[in-house]
């Protein structure tokens, strides 16, 4: 039974009518038990208006034995023919995680493990029309494996957290079973206001530090995987004067030194003087390195998983959990025999071979199966789930100790953030994205939970036509490219897919420079002022330096009228088409803020 299930011989909860009408039921064999008493302790969270933090219990008032083997809790309901959603669970279709709920939509969100290795994310969901927003999710101090359902039936949208106990439990005449701990949260707009409300209740109840990104974060990103697995040493540092040249800050060395996932020492192809010797030219040019890594993995032939089975995370059946993308195992992520080797990792990578941070890829990343491992030392095997975090706090800490502001990127390639170990970041990253709206969509999401933290929009190369450089910087992601030059590695599979094309160089000429200029990344990101998927055309807006930069974002838009939200009545203001080359610039009454433009794709301006 997990820890946080409990039943008590008597209710100890108050009944309270505080918040939104929700529903409260137990299950069995999928089907209502009756006559129980729902008892609801709710509470209104000082200093966010809508939010009610929700304790429940179900007493048994029979008089004989129940049997429970599932508890829906929190059930909230919408009504409109448009309705959107957040629905940050993770599976291996890495769907958008702001989508429409559309006719007979069914999504079970569970954020346990989906796939072999694909789970977690933020535990609560959120919906909303025009007019209303009703939002639930958990408020415990971890992660926890329960399902929040999103379905739809005519014009009636519902969501509810839905807790699936396994082995059914039996209530005694007088018993108690608790809820985990959960809130509704009630209002306008989009995700934005629940999900900075969840962000900073947990932070202020558990004591979870979100993170301060240091300036080298911000800085814009070249990375080497444009050059593939196979990428040799004068590859790299023959690109480094276009790299200096075009204005990148970073060089990120990626996957293919190592001699196998596990065995993290460099291969005969790079070799260990080979390693220093890109670290040292990327210092000397004046730019800084970090390294890929897919830490917790480690290849079944590898000299770790032979020798150290210590580490290997143990499924119930006593196999080892797969992780597909490299063919590897998991390593257990809360087992201290892990937390040595990571930290001595750490010191090589950035003692020895002189990197200054790390890009820390995989889906995996984000949450692993139980462990029952007994070299781990849990006392249950869920503990190796809801502890995940302190494997990248150890991580995060010793790569601290050793370079003050080391950048420690995570990216769990299309998964939603696990939300709990977002102190042990300093940088985001759009993950992988499918398309360029993902990239926004992601960036509005991580504005929401961690407002310092940078958010890397990924290689341009990742969004819609590989060039939409706009989609990076209007909604103040880090620009980044993958670009090879002056030639493709011929073992490289894309085949100059990524090759610095004479058209593609002139598009990074004009966008650095921009993105340089403005950094709207470190500004304030106003995720309050548009709803997602109801205000057209989909609008991001930053403020900056005493300016508010909009960026707006559509397939075509034909001259109608477009407020600009945020500005004061009693002040006038001068507009500028900032990313324009001959950039144009006209006055605007803030009394009556709307403007008229006609573009394809992307509108992005500054308001002064």
């Amino acid at each position: 039974m997990k820890k946080v299930l409990i039943i008590a011989s008597a209710a100890v909860l108050a009944a309270a009518c505080t918040g939104p009408a929700v529903q409260d039921s137990i299950f069995y064999k999928g089907k209502a038990v009756k006559g129980f008493e729902v008892v609801v302790d709710a509470v209104p969270v000082p200093g966010h208006d809508g939010m009610t933090l929700r304790n429940i219990g179900f007493v048994n008032t029979t008089g004989k034995d129940l049997l429970v083997d599932a508890m829906e809790t929190s059930a909230i309901t919408i009504e409109g023919e448009e309705v959107w959603s957040l629905q940050p669970s993770s599976t291996a279709e890495r769907k958008d995680w702001v989508l429409p709920v559309t006719k007979d939509f069914y999504q079970k969100n569970y954020l346990g493990m989906n796939d072999p290795d694909y789970g977690g994310g933020i535990p609560m969901v959120s919906l909303w029309t025009a007019d209303k927003n009703v939002s639930v999710g958990l408020a415990e101090p971890c992660l926890e494996t329960v399902n929040f359902p999103v379905k739809r039936k005519g014009n009636t949208v519902s969501a509810s957290i839905l807790l699936e106990l396994g082995t059914p439990v039996v209530l005694e005449p007088g018993d108690t079973l608790f809820a985990l701990r959960q809130f509704v949260w009630e209002g306008k707009g989009d995700f934005f206001k629940p999900v900075r409300a969840f962000s900073e209740y947990m932070q202020d109840t558990y004591g979870f530090e979100m993170p301060i990104s240091p300036e080298d974060a911000y800085e814009p990103v070249w990375c080497a995987w444009g050059y593939e697995r196979n990428f040799t040493v004068d590859e790299v540092i023959g690109t480094l004067p276009k790299v200096v040249e075009l204005g990148f800050k970073w060089v990120d060395i990626d996957d293919g030194y190592q001699i196998c996932e596990g065995d993290w020492t460099t291969n005969s192809r790079i070799g260990p003087e080979g390693m220093k010797r890109m670290t040292d030219a990327v210092h000397a040019a004046g730019l800084k390195a970090k390294i890929w890594w897919a830490p917790m993995a480690a290849d079944p032939e590898s000299s770790l998983a032979k020798e150290h089975p210590e580490m290997l995370l143990v499924q119930e059946d006593g196999s080892h959990e797969d992780i597909s993308w490299w063919d590897s195992w998991y390593l257990s992520p809360v087992n201290p025999y892990t937390w040595e080797y990571t930290e001595d990792l750490v010191d090589m990578f950035l003692a020895k071979w002189g990197f200054d941070g790390f890009k820390l890829d995989g889906q995996h990343l984000n949450l692993s199966a139980p462990d029952y491992n007994p070299a781990s030392g849990l006392e249950y095997p869920g503990e190796a789930q809801e502890r995940h975090p302190e494997f990248f706090q150890h991580l995060y800490e010793r790569a601290q100790a050793l370079k003050p502001g080391a950048v420690v990127q995570i990216c769990p390639c299309g998964c939603a953030v696990n939300f709990f170990y977002l102190p042990y970041m300093n940088q985001a990253v759009a993950s992988d994205p499918t398309s360029s709206a993902q990239i926004r969509q992601k960036r509005k999401v991580y504005a929401a939970l961690a407002p310092k933290l940078a958010y890397y929009a990924d290689h341009v190369e990742l969004s819609d036509g590989g060039l939409d450089f706009a989609s990076q910087i209007g909604v103040g992601g880090i620009i980044g490219t993958k670009f090879t030059w002056p030639k493709v590695n011929p073992e490289a599979k894309e085949s100059g897919g990524s090759l610095l094309t004479p058209e593609k160089e002139e598009l990074l000429r004009k966008w650095v420079p921009i993105y340089k200029e403005k950094m709207l990344s470190k500004g304030i990101y106003r995720g309050d002022l548009y709803t997602y998927g109801i205000d057209k055309p989909e609008t991001h807006v930053i403020e900056k330096d005493g300016a508010t930069f909009y960026a707006f974002y559509a397939s075509s838009w034909s001259g109608e009228p477009i407020e600009l939200r945020g500005l004061d009545p009693a002040k006038s203001y001068i507009v500028t088409e900032y990313t324009e080359t001959q950039p144009r610039s006209f006055a605007l009454d803030g009394a009556k803020p709307i403007i008229t433009p006609t573009f394809e794709g992307n509108y992005l301006i500054e308001v002064k």
